[in-house]
């Protein structure tokens, strides 16, 4: 059986979806336990307004704090000890449960998690790293906010940890990985891009090069590489374009009484492209590199999405994902060759 913590506490809305989305994980998967982390009684309230108490698959580990969404994260680790964050990664620790998801604060959870859990050998920092949807199907995209200067080598660890979470979990032997850069000629870019360029060129990796932003989404790629301040840019910039685009669709078909009948007529459509693209079907980040699995689920998660984040920890624990980027780092340090 496999055990996940859930920081039940943390997120935008808490228990309402914390609790939720671990009842509806257990009516699908039946080899799973989840130990809810939090403050008892109002999880117990949560539970008994869902008709549910704690069992064999699901139990209640006290947390007498909470760390804010807002909270310095500096903070959170000095003086939240008791909080439901770090107590759920803290059963990580102890060999109580394999992985942790939490909706909480990102700083605070990295920080925590980097204490506590401890980077692979090899590693110098995690990163974090999420699917993105594409035309294809989908690409895995790191670093996305972690970590805001990289040197080229911590690039070359970020797409090394990728390719094996990527062949991991998807059963690809040899994943495609680019570069994220301002052009694919080899004289584009900064200095770092540029060496960085030459590791992934001279590593084992399937390596494709440098890829422009737009090929993130047009292209055919497993993993996109860049540094955190690239990646937490174009992250928010595809979350707000998808948005407007969102927001312009609802508008012209309410225009008037001929756009409302063209939506009605196109409803099938519509409902099979909201679900392509769904955000939530691609919620929750992993914090790679580190001694254990973490998975940070977005702050404004609802059921669905916070459903998908327990997913996501099950798959990585299904698959060592952890145990394998710690293997493949152990076995190239042996041979002495890079990747």
């Amino acid at each position: 059986m496999i055990t996940i913590a859930l920081d039940a506490m943390g997120g935008d809305h808490g228990l309402s979806v914390t609790v939720p989305a671990a009842l509806q994980t257990l009516k699908q998967h039946s080899a799973v336990k989840l130990i809810l982390v939090g403050q008892q009684e109002a999880i117990e309230a949560e539970l008994q307004r869902h008709k549910q108490t704690i069992s064999e698959h699901l139990t209640i580990h006290h947390a007498s704090e909470i760390v804010g969404m807002d909270e310095p994260p500096a903070q959170a680790l000095r003086t939240k000890k008791d909080s439901s964050m770090r107590l759920a990664i803290n059963l990580v620790k102890e060999g109580i449960a394999q992985a942790t998801v939490s909706a909480g604060n990102t700083g605070a959870l990295m920080a925590t998690a980097r204490f506590v859990l401890k980077t692979l050998p090899g590693i110098d920092r995690p990163a974090i790293i999420t699917a993105l949807p594409t035309m294809h199907d989908h690409v895995h995209v790191l670093d996305l906010g972690a970590n805001v200067d990289c040197t080229p080598e911590q690039l070359l660890q970020f797409a090394v940890m990728g390719s094996i979470l990527v062949s991991a979990v998807e059963g690809k032997p040899r994943p495609r990985v680019g570069l994220l850069n301002i052009g694919e000629e080899d004289i584009k870019g900064n200095e770092s891009v540029k060496k960085t360029h030459e590791l992934l060129r001279a590593s084992s990796l399937n390596y494709a090069g440098f890829v422009e932003g737009d090929e993130i989404y047009t292209g055919d790629l497993d993993v996109v590489v860049c540094d955190g301040f690239v990646g937490n840019v174009m992250l928010k910039t595809s979350e707000g374009l998808a948005q407007m685009i969102t927001h312009f669709i609802k508008q012209e078909f309410k225009r008037n009484l001929l756009t409302r009948l063209s939506a009605f007529v196109s409803l099938p459509v519509l409902q099979a492209f909201r679900k392509r693209v769904d955000p939530r079907r691609y919620n929750g980040a992993t914090l790679i590199g580190l001694n254990g699995t973490v998975i940070k689920s977005h702050g404004g998660a609802d059921v669905l999405a916070f459903e998908h984040a327990i997913l996501g920890a099950l798959a990585e624990v299904k698959n060592n994902v952890p145990e394998r980027i710690g293997q493949e780092l152990t076995a190239m340090a042996a041979k002495g060759v890079v990747v």
